[in-house]
């Protein structure tokens, strides 16, 4: 079946050159049930009984509001993807008409495109769109369900790289006054991206009649705040500083996992030595550089230090930033030649193969080589780390013009949940926020993460939007890309003052 985007497309410019009242059948006067043939896609129809490719959204809505009422007509959950075979609605001239005139196609407004239940619905907007993520997030939408069982749940994702898409979305959503009823946030300083004063609920009484206060670490409770209030319940805790390396190569060496710069470079020459690629990473999407330079700011600075970097209490010229590039730099005359094509799971496929040494990634990658059956691989923290624990976490928020403001509430009660945070985490492939989860649920890496979540330091990825603005990110990244290519430190570390300074943080 042919995407959809690309058939909407390509019918728009058909009907550019070709008279709509060639292409369109005569209007349905009443409504009428439809079979889904093959090659049918919903636009394709919207034109057929409209003359609009755009109408498909009528349809969808249309039958999904006729499958609350009948379970024999489709319930279609994304307009790409319709079966052959399944009933559709197709209603009437007046009514697609009618549909579309109070329809905003720029926003989305999903809850118009399906049926509401008993006591209304849910739309939770979210970027996890296939595998671990999408299963993860149906765990608790199931345990949601079992809660509260009159509430239609409609899952809003949008498919796009960490999110990129979905937040360009949202935001026309928020200021247009049609948000959903809950989204996904990444905790921290990310919450700055959506005027949270202007556009968000603070949920501080959830933390109170939750506990969630008692159950999650003290460090990540000051992450979450921002201007004395919270704004989203995180449902999992990612780990930025994981070094991964191929143990049957270590194992051949005589080699153990680095714990410092210097054992880094004694390792890196061992195995560059065993005619083994020391060092493997990828740039090609423009963000892993800058990931694994924020593992070597804090294995250079240390806990406290790498979080004054993002408060202004330390210096970006301050002379542990300088060696913080030098064994940035050391690391990078050890690394893969073909990296600038490379996307992170690309470069990962160097250790899968034997051909690659060490790499530094998130723990999604434990994830990535279980699905790629691959096992033979071990963990451990990058130099200088050990004790620290660089964290992301995906939270959900509440905004302020929320439809179904009760619901959304609920919904949040329930990521924060024991029951909700155990439903999600060990399919997502991270580890619960909450200190409190069985680790028997999880396997033997996030096992490792859970204790150590429960130990270390935490400090904040600024990659995945917890120590800094949109804007300072932007910035940083930009002065690190630089850095991979031309090597030059003095530069290097004067832009990433200059960035604190256009922060705002820095004087």
């Amino acid at each position: 079946m042919r995407k959809f985007l690309t058939v909407a497309i390509l019918f728009a410019l058909l009907l550019t050159i070709i008279p709509a009242s060639l292409v369109a059948a005569a209007p349905p006067a009443q409504g009428e049930d439809y079979t889904v043939q093959a090659d049918d896609w919903l636009s394709k129809l919207a034109d057929k009984f409209y003359g609009d490719v755009n109408a498909y959204w009528a349809i969808m809505s249309a039958t999904n509001q006729a499958n609350a009422e009948d379970p024999s007509y489709a319930k279609i959950a994304n307009p790409d993807t319709i079966e052959v075979g399944a009933k559709l609605r197709i209603p009437t001239n007046e009514e697609a008409v009618a549909f579309m005139a109070d329809f905003n196609p720029s926003q989305v407004d999903v809850g118009k495109l399906f049926a509401k239940g008993e006591s209304g619905q849910l739309v939770v907007g979210s970027w996890w769109t296939a595998g671990g993520e999408a299963d993860g997030l149906n765990g608790m939408f199931e345990i949601y369900k079992q809660l509260y069982p009159g509430v239609e749940i409609v899952n809003a994702t949008v498919a796009g790289g960490a999110g990129t898409n979905f937040k360009a979305q949202l935001a026309t959503r928020l200021v247009g006054g049609a948000p959903p009823d809950t989204f996904q946030l990444h905790a921290g300083l990310e919450v700055e991206t959506y005027s949270p004063d202007q556009y968000l609920s603070p949920v501080d009484d959830i933390y109170a009649s939750e506990g969630l206060n008692e159950v999650f670490p003290a460090d990540l409770l000051a992450l979450l705040k921002y201007q004395d209030h919270f704004w989203g319940v995180p449902a999992n805790i990612h780990r930025s500083n994981v070094l991964w390396y191929n143990k049957a190569v270590f194992e051949a060496n005589g080699l153990t996992p680095p714990t410092n710069f210097d054992e880094f470079q004694q390792v890196a020459e061992a195995l560059k030595a065993a005619g083994i690629q020391p060092y493997v990473l990828g740039t090609k999407d423009g963000w892993e550089a800058s990931h694994i330079f924020e593992d070597v700011l804090a294995g250079t600075l240390g806990p406290d230090g790498y979080r004054g970097l993002w408060t202004g209490q330390t210096s970006w010229s301050d002379p542990a930033v300088t060696q913080a590039l030098e064994n940035f730099k050391l690391m990078m005359s050890y690394a893969n030649a073909d990296h600038p094509a490379l996307t992170w799971d690309g470069a990962g496929e160097y250790l899968i193969n034997g051909k690659g040494g060490m790499m530094i990634m998130g723990d999604w990658t434990d994830g990535w080589f279980t699905s790629k059956g691959f096992t033979g691989y071990g963990w451990a923290p990058p130099p200088g780390t050990a004790g620290t624990f660089v964290a992301l976490s995906d939270s959900f928020a509440l905004p302020k013009d929320a439809p179904d403001m009760e619901n959304a509430m609920n919904w949040l009660k329930v990521v924060g949940s024991k029951a909700g945070q155990e439903a999600f985490n060990p399919k997502k492939g991270s580890i619960c926020a909450r200190t409190d989860c069985d680790p028997a649920l999880f396997n033997e890496y996030l096992q490792s993460a859970m204790v150590d979540w429960s130990k270390d330091a935490i400090v904040p990825s600024v990659v995945h939007g917890a120590a800094a603005k949109e804007s300072w990110l932007t910035d940083y990244k930009d002065v690190i890309t630089l850095f991979v290519a031309s090597g030059d430190v003095a530069s290097a570390q004067a832009g990433l003052q200059q960035a604190c300074v256009d922060a705002g943080v820095c004087q």
